[in-house]
């Protein structure tokens, strides 16, 4: 009997369709008789109480077919807000609109209902006033009928709460603070009890946000959390730098809060929502490399706004980052294509969960709005039947091999798939039309030290070529390390942590340029949109940072001493390596771009298509010959400028220097750390 009852009472889709498609018949009745009565004063004849009889159906049945067209019985109980109020005013104006027509359109006789009688006695003379009072009548009892439960679980459950949940102080009293305290109070402060709210806006303080006070300024946060025996903080402020989260971060670990939580960043701008559910715990590379990152929405998603965008690479740390940002606009199409069919499984279940709209059903699109292609860029036909079926307006070419030791020992495959795998693509691309081609670099065609570093940049070479063979634009785009992608230092450096150390440096100078992966990617979109063709973009990924104080970085903030609890070990090169990964100040320079973090490099090196052709013509000869390592090496140094092998005594360790004809590096003067 109990199973029976929990399941009756189990929610599903149908049961909350039935219940609210129920209800709306019972308010529209009682709305009704309720017009009737306040109009003719609390005192209904016999004739008005027939009237009533006789026009409800016409009531029932227009208001109901009204209500299903404006979804009205599809609301999300628990998150019913003022869009679906006035989706409600909208619905009940048509309805009652729609009623006025049925009931004085002219037809023969008195009127529609002049024709209808109960006991002989005919309805004419229906009081206009009504539909007025009925509107207003129906329009109360069905925003208190969809907002009980949140009136419930947020007002009358929270004053009869016993804050349970773990005391918990919000930082960001915005948007994001306030859907957070809101789905609190609907969870019944059973994880989580709001004691406050930090906020730097000082008109802010002393204010209340859905009950909860705020306290004061973010700075605040130590005596806050040892004067109110605070357990938990929640950081709700999405674009927070690394400098000012770091130092919340340590605050409340020193002040003995063992659970910080963070708001998410928000991709979904359709449908902001943040919730307890979608809280993540702090990730090292939040930390670490999270910088300010401005770029203007507006203009990408209007460069993606219907537009079929293919994402080669689309598994990789990269591509995935491009394809959620892209999604997060409202592109048309979108292909995924990678040779890793794991990757492209787990990808499409993670999309679904982010961007459920992307894949509902639609049969009148004829396509699915996300498809995912296995297929390998070295096959020119195989690239060619997924270009002609996608027909791209932009295409983001991420795919490559980019892990510098392994290509160093494999440098026939890196330049199969970096420099003949980009030339596929292109060369697809301009078949089919595409508008706009976005390579993505690295900092390490810049003065290549590495085979994967001299494939890339001839991939750039092969992407000025191609940008005169038809109307395709195409634009390369370089940046340096990204934290906590496949490969990177960081996750090498988190599983040696795990086993106990020691974490693995290169040399104590050795430098690199270091940004999370989803800053990156954002100024990617944004040198999409303002690069011209045969340009190549270079990002500002702010300072470089040496290796070996990232590691000691690492260590502290995992509550340990650096080499007391865990040594860190200087261990030799490795192929490929060189110490200072320079970006910003290319061979040639650059120049200042629309954006402050982006830049033009001045590469001289140009080549035609004939030229590139034939050079692609020799590395085919060589290639076919089964050549040694250094033969393929030659080769790259032959059409690879400032190509040589790196000298880690001899490279660059000072801090760079600007030249006269560039940008200098603009750097955001974040807050001091927090008392």
């Amino acid at each position: 009997m109990y199973g029976f009852i929990s399941k009756l009472m189990y929610p599903t889709y149908f049961k909350r369709y039935a219940f609210f498609f129920i209800s709306d018949i019972i308010v529209i009745s009682a709305s009704l008789y309720l017009a009737f009565l306040l109009r003719f004063d609390l005192n209904l004849l016999e004739a008005q109480k027939a009237l009533i009889y006789g026009v409800l159906p016409l009531f029932i049945t227009i208001k109901l077919a009204v209500f299903t067209t404006f979804n009205l019985c599809r609301v999300t109980w628990k998150y019913v807000g003022l869009k679906d109020l006035v989706n409600m005013t909208g619905a009940i104006i048509v309805s009652e609109s729609l009623l006025v027509l049925f009931v004085y359109l002219p037809t023969p006789g008195d009127g529609l209902l002049s024709m209808l009688s109960v006991d002989g006695v005919r309805f004419y003379g229906f009081p206009r006033s009504v539909f007025i009072i009925d509107a207003a009548n129906t329009l109360i009892l069905l925003f208190l009928l969809r907002i009980s439960k949140r009136l419930y679980l947020e007002v009358l459950k929270k004053n009869g709460a016993t804050g349970g949940g773990m005391r918990t102080i919000v930082v960001g009293a915005g948007n994001a603070g306030e859907m957070i305290i809101r789905d609190m109070s609907r969870q019944g402060f059973a994880g989580f009890n709001p004691i406050g709210l930090l906020d730097d806006d000082k008109n802010k303080t002393g204010t209340y946000m859905h009950g909860v006070k705020v306290l004061g300024a973010i700075d605040t946060l130590r005596p806050m959390v040892l004067r109110k025996g605070i357990e938990a903080v929640i950081i709700a402020i999405p674009s927070l730098n690394q400098k000012v989260l770091r130092a919340i971060y340590t605050v409340a670990t020193e002040a003995g809060v063992k659970t910080i939580k963070i708001v998410p960043r928000i991709y979904d701008f359709t449908s902001p929502e943040v919730n307890l559910k979608n809280l993540e715990s702090i990730r090292i590379e939040d930390l670490i490399g999270r910088q300010s990152v401005e770029v203007d929405y507006a203009s990408i998603n209007e460069f993606l706004k219907g537009k079929n965008i293919l994402i080669t690479g689309a598994g990789g740390s990269i591509g995935s980052e491009i394809t959620v940002q892209v999604l997060s606009s409202a592109p048309g199409r979108v292909a995924l294509l990678d040779i890793d069919e794991t990757e492209l499984h787990n990808m499409e279940m993670r999309l679904k969960r982010m961007f459920p709209r992307h894949f509902s059903k639609d049969a009148s699109r004829g396509a699915e709005k996300v498809s995912f292609i296995v297929a390998d860029i070295r096959d020119s036909q195989r690239l060619n039947e997924v270009f002609d079926a996608v027909r791209p307006d932009i295409v983001f070419h991420a795919a490559a091999y980019k892990h510098v030791p392994m290509m160093e020992h494999n440098p026939t495959e890196a330049v199969k798939v970096n420099i003949f795998g980009a030339h596929a693509v292109a060369l697809a691309a301009v078949s089919s039309g595409a508008r706009k081609f976005v390579m993505i670099s690295t900092d390490k065609a810049v003065m290549p030290t590495s085979v994967m570093g001299a494939t890339k940049r001839m991939s750039e070479n092969v992407c000025r070529a191609m940008n005169c063979a038809g109307g395709t634009e195409f634009v390369s785009v370089r940046f340096g390390n990204v934290l906590g992608s496949r490969g990177s230092v960081l996750p090498l450096f988190m599983e040696q942590l795990k086993n106990g150390g020691p974490l693995t440096v290169t040399h104590r100078e050795m430098k690199r340029y270091f940004m999370t992966i989803p800053e990156a990617v954002s100024l990617v979109l944004q040198a999409s949109v303002i690069g011209r063709g045969g340009e190549v973009l270079v990002l500002d990924m702010g300072e470089p940072v040496r290796i070996v104080d990232l590691a000691e970085e690492l260590i502290r903030i995992n509550g340990l001493v650096p080499h007391k609890d865990i040594d860190i070990e200087f261990i030799d090169p490795r192929p490929g390596e060189k110490l200072f990964e320079e970006i910003l100040t290319a061979e040639e320079g650059t120049t200042a771009s629309l954006h402050r973090q982006i830049f033009v490099a001045k590469n001289s090196d140009r080549f035609t298509v004939e030229e590139i052709r034939i050079i692609l013509g020799e590395f085919d000869a060589l290639i076919h010959a089964r050549p040694k390592p250094e033969a393929v090496k030659d080769l790259l140094k032959k059409y690879v400028r400032h190509f040589e092998e790196p000298r880690l005594e001899t490279a660059a360790v000072a801090p760079r220097e600007t030249r006269k004809d560039e940008r200098p590096s603009v750097m955001v003067q974040e807050k001091e750390a927090l008392a």
